[in-house]
C-alpha cells in the first residue's frame, strides 16, 4: 500500500552544484545591484560559480568589501569588483558602468536586485517614506536599466537584464503600498522593455523570490520567522519547506544564459507556489494597523 502522506517538494542539490555547464559565464561580466548582502549576494555567487567576472554595487562600503572577498573565493569565479553606488543618482550609476568597463568590460548581464521596503499602514506613509522606497525600487532600477541599454544600443551588442520583483506586483500588498506599487512598475518595465529592446538583442526578464531565509532579511520578515517554529514556518508553504538562496541564483543564471535566449518579457516566480495559495474558507480580516500593532489613526 502506498503512503500518500504529504512530503512537500524535494530539497535542492547541495551548495556548489551548478544548474548550467561549467564556464557558462566565462569571459562575461555580470553587474548585480544590492550584491553585497542577502539574496543579491546569493545570486552573484551562482554567476561566479559559472565563471563570471562580477561587479557588485551597493551603498555600504564595508559590506561590499566583505562580499567581494567572499565571492572571489567561490570556486570557478572570475574577477570581482565592488562599486559603491546610490542607484537613485543617475550620475553615480554612470560612474558604476564606467568603473565596470575599466575593470572588466561592458557588463553583459545586469541584475537589478537593490530595493527598499518596510511595513506601514498606507495612511501613515510620509511623502519622504514613499519617495525613499519608490526612488530606490523603481526609479533606481530604471536608471540602471536605462544606462545598461543605452551603452549596448550604442555599441550594437546584445545583453540581458533580470529585474528582481515581488508577487504583490500582481496582487497588491496591504501594509506595503509603497513597495507593491514600485514592484508593479518594475514588472511593467520587464514587459515594456522586452518588446522595445528585443530587436536589438537585449532580453529583459523578471524574477520573483518567495521566502528564502538568510542573514540579511528585513526586520519584519525576521520577526515573523522568529515567532514561528521552523516546522510551522515550513508548513505555511505549499512546498512544505522554504527556499534555499542558491535556488534563486540558479533561476537567475538560467534567465540570463544562452539557454534562455528566446525567453524575454517573462517574470518567473520562484516561491514553491506560495503566492497562489487560496483557502477554501477565507480567514478573518485583520486590519493592517492591528497586524502591525499600531493604535487607532489620529491624523
Amino acid at each position: 500500500m502506498t503512503d500518500n502522506a504529504p512530503r512537500g517538494l524535494p530539497a535542492p542539490p547541495p551548495l556548489g552544484a551548478a544548474a548550467l555547464p561549467a564556464g557558462t559565464y566565462a569571459g562575461r561580466v555580470v553587474l548585480v545591484t544590492g550584491g553585497g548582502s542577502g539574496l543579491g549576494k546569493a545570486i552573484a555567487a551562482e554567476f561566479a560559480r559559472l565563471g563570471a567576472d562580477l561587479v557588485i554595487a551597493g551603498r555600504r562600503p564595508q559590506r561590499l568589501k566583505a562580499a567581494r572577498e567572499e565571492l572571489a573565493a567561490v570556486p570557478g569565479a572570475g574577477r570581482v569588483t565592488a562599486a559603491v553606488c546610490d542607484i537613485r543618482d543617475p550620475e553615480r550609476v554612470a560612474e558604476v558602468f564606467d568603473a565596470a568597463r575599466a575593470a572588466h568590460g561592458l557588463p553583459d548581464v545586469l541584475v537589478n536586485n537593490a530595493a527598499a521596503n518596510f511595513p506601514s499602514p498606507a495612511e501613515d506613509l510620509s511623502p519622504n517614506a514613499w519617495r525613499a522606497v519608490v526612488d530606490i525600487t523603481l526609479t533606481g532600477t530604471w536608471f540602471m536599466t536605462r544606462e545598461f541599454a543605452r551603452r549596448h544600443l550604442a555599441e550594437g551588442t546584445p545583453g540581458s537584464i533580470v529585474n528582481i520583483g515581488a508577487s504583490y506586483a500582481w496582487t497588491g500588498g496591504p501594509g506595503f503600498a509603497h513597495s507593491a506599487a514600485a514592484k508593479a512598475g518594475v514588472k511593467n518595465l520587464v514587459e515594456t522593455l522586452a518588446v522595445e529592446w528585443g530587436p536589438y538583442g537585449i532580453q529583459v526578464n523578471g524574477l520573483v523570490p518567495g521566502l528564502f531565509p538568510h542573514a540579511d532579511m528585513t526586520e519584519d520578515v525576521r520577526d515573523g520567522l522568529e515567532r514561528a517554529a521552523p516546522d510551522a514556518r515550513d508548513a505555511r508553504q505549499p512546498a512544505l519547506r522554504v527556499g534555499v538562496p542558491r535556488e534563486l541564483g540558479w533561476a537567475a543564471t538560467f534567465l540570463a544564459s544562452p539557454y534562455a535566449r528566446f525567453v524575454t518579457g517573462h517574470t518567473l516566480v520562484v516561491d514553491g507556489a506560495n503566492w497562489q495559495r487560496r483557502a477554501l474558507v477565507n480567514p478573518e480580516v485583520v486590519p493592517v494597523r492591528e497586524q502591525l500593532g499600531r493604535g487607532a489613526f489620529d491624523g
